[in-house]
């Protein structure tokens, strides 16, 4: 099965930025959609964003558009998430994962077959 690493988590302060990645070490996620997902403290996961294979389509939940960039470098195996100007609301486990069904909008976390073990993003206000 494959597996996803996340880095690039830690402590910020609100306005800051972080960027997270993620990469499957030793395969290649090329046929995949990939989406980052994040969970609150006593919240369910909920996305954040996707990203079709090719890398021309995205797509962000409301509130992080025009903050966070989604992005991939298929060459390079991994899958970015830039977060800027960032909130206290942004505090969560971030996820990466990966969606072999690689067409469409798919925002439930039951669509994605593969994932990460998460990294921890703080925001301090």
């Amino acid at each position: 099965q494959v597996r996803l690493e996340e880095s690039g988590g830690g402590l910020v302060q609100a306005g800051g930025s972080l960027r997270l990645s993620c990469t499957p070490p030793g395969r290649t996620f090329s046929n995949s959609a990939m989406g980052w997902f994040r969970q609150a403290p006593g919240k369910e996961r909920e996305f954040v964003a996707r990203i079709a294979r090719s890398g021309s389509i995205t797509y962000y939940r409301d509130s992080v558009k025009g903050r966070f960039t989604i992005s991939r470098d298929n060459a390079k195996n991994t899958v970015y998430l830039q977060m800027n100007s960032l909130k206290s609301e942004d505090t969560a486990v971030y996820y990466c994962a990966g969606d072999y069904n690689g067409s469409g909008n798919r925002q439930f976390v039951y669509q994605y077959g593969y994932w990460g073990q998460g990294t921890q993003v703080t925001v301090s206000s």
